[in-house]
């Protein structure tokens, strides 16, 4: 199915929730935000959140710096 993740159209496999992508976007849960056709999905909906044919989403990782 596509997606359209961060502003680029992405084809990724069917039945993907949003965990799944966090985890085949290689990135680690506890430092990413996802917003999913404008509303933040909170991390304990991650799981069995499916998406949807052109769905749209922002994914944005959180980096640590002082």
């Amino acid at each position: 199915m596509h997606l359209r993740i961060n502003g680029e159209s992405r084809q990724v496999p069917d039945s993907l929730d949003v965990a799944g992508l966090v985890e085949l976007l290689g990135m680690k849960s506890d430092r990413v935000a996802v917003e999913l056709n404008r509303e933040i999905v909170p991390r304990a909906e991650w799981q069995g959140r499916a998406l949807r044919e052109g769905d749209d989403l922002e994914v944005v990782h959180f980096v640590g710096g002082g």
